[in-house]
This record gives structure tokens, sequence and C-alpha cells, in this order.
């Protein structure tokens, strides 16, 4: 006798292998989904291991040859002259790793304090708007930051620059350079990077902080700790790996930065004398590749800002890998 649902003799046995109950039609077609969606998810995946791979092979055979034409020590040498086959990445090197560096430890205190004050201090009514006003600064466009650092915060910022200089030159991060001036410093840049970085950290923390356990949460507050102490004791342990993701995403994006980099950065005259001053000028390895883009014609002299953008390639890789290890050792340690 027919059923008058037209439910399937197969309805709620068990399926293949295992598998949850089949219903109906989903025996014919869900599994068959699955099989889709999961070779369209491990497709993609290859994809882009496929394109970073590809990506790392074509910097490493273009550069190879060019830092064995290389007739001063490559990673050492601060000399930039591909035309007498001389160059080296101290420089930018330094450039590059100083001004993503004070980006990422000015941008990353704000981050987690505005995170905090959204998810656990705003009210509703001002927190959307709040984090939709924040996640907004990461849509305006490079050029805009750019133009903004040169013409508006550097002659604000330079008399500070000076006050910093005057009053602790004595640290060799602070010594004055007299050679550079405008305020377009390698800290300028930084403090630039950061308000750039701060809505990609920002957004990832308030949403690691949002998956906080409440149950967690409401323990604390159960046993008498107050609203900060519940934060410091079952929020920030919780979202520590989250903060590093969000830290090391922001400082991926700081290293790459070019075009705002190219427009505030001072670049340094030949022969300048070396130092550690953030209040120095230079060329990080964006801005050196992009601004000497007209030179490429081939041979060494385009082997050489591929091998610089090599460096990068690899300086970022390590910085991801490494944040990956910290947050993989942190999961395996809470477990």
């Amino acid at each position: 006798m027919s059923s008058s649902t037209g439910a399937s003799l197969t309805d709620g046995l068990p399926g293949p292998d295992g598998q949850p109950p089949l219903r109906g039609d989903d025996a014919n077609t869900g599994r068959a989904g699955d099989k889709v969606f999961g070779g369209l998810a491990i497709g993609s995946g290859i994809l882009v291991i496929a394109a970073v791979v590809l990506i790392a092979l074509f910097l490493l055979f273009q550069a190879i040859p060019a830092i064995g034409d290389d007739k001063v020590n490559f990673l050492t040498s601060r000399e930039w002259n591909v035309s007498g086959r001389r160059f080296g990445i101290a420089q930018m090197l330094w450039t590059t790793v100083a001004t993503s560096i004070v980006a990422l430890v000015i941008a990353v205190p704000f981050a987690i304090a505005i995170a905090l004050f959204l998810t656990h201090y705003a009210p509703r009514w001002l927190a959307g708007p709040a984090a939709t006003l924040i996640d907004l600064l990461a849509a305006v466009p490079s050029i805009v930051y750019g133009l903004w650092g040169v013409f508006v915060v550097a002659p604000k910022y330079e008399p500070v620059q000076n006050w910093l200089s005057d009053a602790f030159g004595w640290f060799p991060l602070f010594a004055k350079v007299p050679s550079v001036g405008g305020g377009t410093t390698m800290f300028l840049v930084g403090i630039v990077l950061a308000i750039m970085v701060l809505p990609i950290v920002t957004a990832l923390t308030r949403e690691v902080f949002s998956q906080a356990p409440a149950a967690h949460q409401e323990a604390a507050l159960a046993l008498g700790a107050t609203k900060w102490e519940m934060i410091r004791t079952a929020v920030l342990p919780f979202g520590k790996p989250g903060i590093i993701s969000a830290s090391m995403l922001g400082l991926g994006r700081a290293l790459g930065e070019t075009v705002a980099v190219l427009y505030i950065l001072s670049a340094l005259p030949d022969g300048s004398k070396w130092t550690w001053s953030l209040f120095n000028g230079g060329e990080t390895f964006a801005s050196k590749i992009a601004n000497s883009a007209s030179e490429f014609s081939g041979g060494t002299s385009t082997g050489a800002y591929i091998a610089a953008g090599l460096v990068l390639f690899i300086l970022t890789f390590v910085v991801n890998a490494v944040a990956r290890v910290v947050i993989e050792r942190r999961k395996a340690f809470s477990e």
C-alpha cells in the first residue's frame, strides 16, 4: 500500500558508510552536491597553492642570474647601481621592516581597544555604525593616504619629530638626520601605515572577541569579577590566537604597501651615511620597484629588482609562517 505522503521506502534508513539517514530526493542529489562542492573547494585550494608556487619559481629563476652577476654582497650592501652591477638590499630591508613594525606597534593596541569597546562597552546603537565607519578606512585608496600624509600630516608632524629628536636623540632610533627635512621620514610612514592596517586588524580582532564563550564570561562575572577583570581572564586569553593572526595579516599589508610610501618617504642621496634612525628617509622594497619601473630593460637590470621582490616575497611568507606556528602551538597548549 502506497503512502499518501509520497515518502520513499528508504526514508530514515542509514546511508552508505554510516552516513546520516537519507530522505527522499536527498538520497539522490545530496551526496552529488557534496561531491561537487568538495571538488570545487579542493580545486580552489590547489589553484591558490599552484599560483603561489609559480610566482615563487618565476622570482627565483629571474633573480638567481642577477644575483650571480652582482659585484657586491646582495644582502649587506647599500649600493644600488644596476647598470654597474652593484646592488644590495640592506637599506631597503631596514626601511621596509622598520616602517612596518612602527605601524604594527601603533595599530595593534588601538585595534584591540577599539574591538573591546565595540564588543563589550558600546551600546548597540553605536557599535554597528562605529564598526562600519572603521571598516570604511579600508576602502580609502592608497594614493589618498599618501597625499594626505604629505600635504596634511607631514607639516604638522615635523615639529613633533624635531622635539622627539631633541629630547631622545641620544637613542639611535630617534637620532636627528639633518639631510632629511619636511617630516617625510620612516616614522611618519609608520604612522600612516598604522591607519591603513587599523581596519583590518580591528575587524578580525572584533570578530574573535565576539565569539568568546558566553559561559566563561558569565562565570567570571558571577564570581564577582569586574567587567575589565572578566575581559582580562576570559576574553583576551580566548582571543590571543586571533590577535596574532590579525597582527600578522596587518604586518603583511604594511610590508607590501607601495603608493603611500612612494609619495611620503624621502629618498636618500647616493652615498648617504648609514643610520638606524626612524627619522631618516629611504625606500622600501615595494616603493623602490615601483619608482624604478621605467628602468626595466631586461637582463641584470630587471633581475636586480626581481631579486628585491623575491626578498619581499620571502619576508612576507616567513611572517605568515611564523604566525601560523605560534597559533598552532597555542591551540595545542590550550587543548
